[in-house]
């Protein structure tokens, strides 16, 4: 392997070494004939390679081996230039047999007819193929790149999501830089194309008219003798570089062209060419054109027969019953009347329903893209919590609406919405510009303004500055923030056991000291269940344990632990706010306000509930400031005493679920705080100071 590898690493040196000697040092015309047949060869290979790609990433290297075919042609007409004038009067053979078959049985030796074929072939490869390649090339490129950052928004809100990982999305960024370059090398190498066909007729003339010049000076020949004998070998000579050159043009048009299919060109044009509905009406006009006076009847209806036979045979093809798996025998001896507990009891935690018209999603046979992307939303989110997320089960209902799917939790919808599986979803994050064609409609998970548009349409959609995504993505970004908000309901005894047993084999002194004594699996569950209500995670549960430990010797009452844990836990909870060199936004309450809470909350503190019109009177405050920061996304945290914090989170957390309320016990004495925003009182502009 290791010798294979090396010889592949000196094997591009050695044809630039090969190329150079080609131009610089004569070589014999049986050389030159192995050399002419060998970029033929090449041609084919390279025009094979292109037809049977899947994607035009496929063949990414395409850019440069037509480079390299380019120069190694056009290397091989400077040596055969050289043959042809310095042995060019000596007869039809001088340059060797490839350019005498070429000049003799392609052409029939007329020169005369080989110009008129040559400039035939120059024609089709400069102005047809090579022209609106690079048309393509060029649009192509444009809108690549046009469409480049809305694509890396795409793969960073799929990984935000958990529907990949980081490793998927560095292959993805990687994926679309290379599609970038190679769009952007493939509208440069287009130009090789046309420069080479160019030379063909620049050296074609060269040769043409040096003959005619060495002929009669060097070697004694009349004009007519010369113009035979060197302009044969001249357009033996051209043609056989055009042909190689028309072979990689093509190739350049077919990769360009593409449409990214799991089939390669050939059965992808093979499958939309497969209906009867197309051949039947090609037979029937062929058979009517065959039968009009004049027409030559024995050539045009066979044609049609033939059309009309393959018509015929496809609509047999279509017409085939698709046959079924086998479904699994039924237990004969099993008694239809037993109902068993399964049919009762609902065996999983979370359940996707899904419409009829969403089965797609979830076949096998079509890949199942839904059930890869819910796999990546629950180790995503498996990471983020800190315990392992348990299985989604993924039914169909035919009480729900085709499109329509429904997230259970513990038997309680979360989240219900519908979506189209064969368009892609428009969302507007801001940065959208223009109107799309399509249905509107609101992104289920953040309630963004969205069109469902055809998938034809994504790319320029996200050249547009529109976020993209299919139906799955949709579902699975739905999950991924319902499960989320509601992690506290995906954690129990089990999950806590689970832990537990973890931390035991890491430090088996702290577990022993924190359940079962002096707390319960229960109690521990129910203190743990408190933290992922408020968006503490439990990734750091060793810290987590420890405070726990330590505030079981106060208290065995899972809410005044909670409280007492907090302060420890701060710095978990302010990281997510501000980084390390970034101050914390707070908003406070007014001091009088917070004395007003406190004498309440102490008169009454089992309760914890806070008059409903001075209640009212906070919450439209709060989001009045709020605002501003929720349209900037600027995270912030509301911080009051520790003796209200617990009521004022039952307050608030219906209109700012995401937003930590904190004791000021919670904030870190060394942290900078900024607090924008003083409810009850006059509002501060932003100010830095010490906490």
């Amino acid at each position: 392997m290791k010798m294979l590898a090396s010889l592949r690493r000196s094997a591009l040196p050695a044809a630039i070494m090969l190329l150079v000697l080609l131009m610089v040092v004569p070589i014999p015309a049986a050389m030159l004939d192995i050399f002419f047949v060998l970029n033929i060869m090449i041609s084919l290979a390279v025009l094979m390679v292109a037809l049977n790609a899947q994607k035009p990433l496929d063949f990414s290297a395409f850019p440069s081996v037509l480079l390299f075919a380019t120069l190694f042609r056009l290397g091989l007409n400077v040596a055969s230039t050289r043959v042809v004038l310095v042995h060019g009067h000596e007869g039809e053979a001088a340059a060797g047999h490839v350019i005498e078959a070429f000049g003799t049985f392609v052409i029939g030796g007329d020169y005369v007819v080989g110009i008129f074929v040559f400039a035939i072939i120059v024609i089709i490869n400069l102005i047809v193929v090579t022209k609106g390649a690079g048309r393509v090339s060029e649009v192509s490129a444009r809108f690549t790149l046009d469409a480049l950052p809305g694509k890396q928004m795409a793969i960073d809100a799929d990984l935000n999501a958990g529907l990949i990982t980081p490793e998927q999305a560095k292959a993805r960024r990687i994926e679309v830089s290379t599609e970038a370059d190679f769009y952007g090398s493939m509208d440069g190498s287009s130009k090789f194309v046309k420069g080479d066909a160019i030379a063909g007729l620049l050296i074609l003339a060269a040769n043409v008219v040096g003959g005619l010049i060495l002929g009669p000076v060097s070697h004694g020949l009349t004009i007519g003798a010369a113009a035979q004998a060197y302009t044969m070998l001249a357009i033996g000579d051209a043609l056989v570089a055009q042909v190689p050159a028309l072979l990689l043009s093509i190739a350049a048009a077919s990769i360009v062209t593409r449409v990214s299919s799991e089939k390669d060109l050939a059965g992808q044009i093979g499958a939309q060419f497969g209906s009867a509905r197309t051949w039947t009406p090609v037979a029937v006009i062929l058979a009517l054109l065959g039968l009009m006076p004049g027409m030559p009847h024995f050539v045009i209806l066979p044609i049609a027969a033939g059309a009309g036979f393959a018509a015929w045979k496809l609509k047999q093809i279509a017409a085939r019953p698709v046959i079924a798996e086998a479904a699994p025998v039924a237990d004969e001896a099993a008694d239809p009347s037993t109902i068993d507990w399964d049919d009762v009891t609902e065996g999983m935690m979370v359940n996707l329903d899904i419409g009829y018209g969403l089965v797609p999603l979830v076949d096998e046979r079509r890949g199942a893209p839904l059930m890869a992307r819910i796999t990546g939303v629950r180790r995503q989110l498996s990471k983020e919590l800190g315990f392992v997320v348990p299985q989604v089960r993924v039914r169909d209902d035919i009480n729900l609406a085709p499109y329509t799917y429904r997230l259970m939790l513990g038997g309680v919808c979360v989240g219900e919405d519908q979506v189209s599986p064969d368009e892609m979803l428009a969302l507007d994050t801001g940065q959208g510009y223009g109107m799309l064609q399509g249905k509107t409609a609101k992104d289920p998970t953040f309630g963004l303004d969205a069109t469902w548009i055809a998938p034809g349409d994504a790319d320029a959609a996200t050249g547009q500055g529109y976020l993209v995504v299919d139906s799955g993505t949709v579902i699975a970004t739905h999950l991924n923030h319902a499960l989320g908000a509601n992690s506290a309901d995906l954690l129990g005894a089990d999950e806590v056991q689970a832990l537990l047993d973890g931390l035991k084999e890491r430090n088996p002194q702290l577990v022993a000291a924190l359940c079962p004594q002096p707390l319960s699996v229960t109690t521990l569950t129910t203190v743990l269940k408190s933290l992922l209500a408020e968006g503490i995670a439990l990734k750091e549960f060793r810290r987590i344990a420890a405070a726990i430990a330590t505030a079981g010797q106060r208290s065995h009452e899972a809410h005044e632990i909670v409280e007492l844990i907090r302060p420890d836990l701060g710095p978990l909870i302010i990281q997510k706010l501000a980084g390390v060199r970034e101050p914390l936004r707070v908003m406070t309450l007014e001091g009088g306000l917070e004395q007003l809470l406190g004498q309440a909350m102490r008169a009454d503190p089992s309760r914890h509930v806070i008059e409903p019109e001075l209640g009212r009177r906070i919450v439209d405050a709060l989001q009045s400031a709020a605002q501003p920061l929720i349209a900037e996304a600027k995270p912030f945290a509301l911080v009051v005493q520790p003796a209200i914090r617990v009521a004022i989170r039952k307050l608030v957390r219906s209109i700012l679920p995401d937003t930590p309320v904190m004791s000021f016990f919670e904030v870190p004495e060394d942290k900078a705080v900024e607090v924008v925003a003083v409810i009850g009182g006059a509002t501060h502009q932003p100010t830095a100071l010490a906490a």
